[in-house]
């Protein structure tokens, strides 16, 4: 059947074949297709329940980020709490933002995210408090498999990111999937973050390494 992907099938043949694929994986797995995506688990990313989850995500993006203004923080705080499902406190994000799910995101408190920033959050996205993140952080939990048959069946899957208290996000950063940063993390402007980064240190650089590390900092959350 994959052979008959690469002689120029149709849009349809090509998802027929991805249902097919996708249901032969694991027909014993009776869980949904968002508690596959949410353990970290090859999903199907076009469950309906899934695509209506991303739909409604974008249209509170698109609500946001072309019908809210600097005059509208009332209007913008009510916005986000539709888009996460909570209500975080101190809380500002400048527009535009992008999310997969927005529900997936959790926040601290006192966080600042600055303009363009994407959340690709497939899977849980954990930031601690006081977090700062400059124009353009890229965070992505989602991935897809090497293989190219999964590739070709829409198969996905994603792996969760925890950011620490008090990390700063320097300009393009982009975070991979499954990568945790501890308290106090400093994150240089460009740096592609793809392993784990303990806390109280600097990384810079693609791959991003440790370029310093400062003297620890224990931050107590007040009351």
């Amino acid at each position: 059947m994959l052979s008959s992907l690469t002689k120029g099938s149709s849009s349809q043949n090509i998802t027929q074949f991805a249902r097919t694929y996708l249901q032969k994986r694991d027909p014993n797995d009776k869980r949904s297709e968002q508690e596959k995506m949410l353990a970290g688990d090859y999903y199907d990313s076009m469950d309906p329940h899934l695509y209506q989850l991303r739909e409604n995500c974008r249209l509170l993006m698109e609500e946001y980020n072309l019908r809210t203004t600097i005059k509208d923080l009332d209007k913008r705080t009510k916005v986000l709490n539709k888009l996460f499902g909570a209500e975080y406190k101190g809380i500002y994000i400048e527009p535009p933002v992008y999310f997969d799910y927005g529900t997936n995101t959790t926040f601290g408190e006192n966080c600042y995210m600055n303009y363009g920033c994407t959340i690709l959050d497939v899977n849980k996205v954990t930031i601690g408090d006081n977090c700062l993140f400059a124009p353009n952080v890229s965070i992505f939990t989602a991935t897809h498999p090497t293989d190219v048959r999964e590739r070709l069946a829409m198969a996905e899957y994603g792996l969760p990111i925890k950011i620490g208290n008090n990390c700063w996000i320097g300009g393009g950063a982009i975070i991979c999937p499954g990568v945790t940063l501890g308290d106090n993390v400093v994150v240089a402007a460009g740096a592609v973050v793809n392993k784990d980064v303990p806390s109280d240190c600097i990384v810079a650089g693609n791959p991003a390494r440790i370029i310093k590390r400062m003297e620890p900092y224990k931050y107590v959350k007040k009351e």
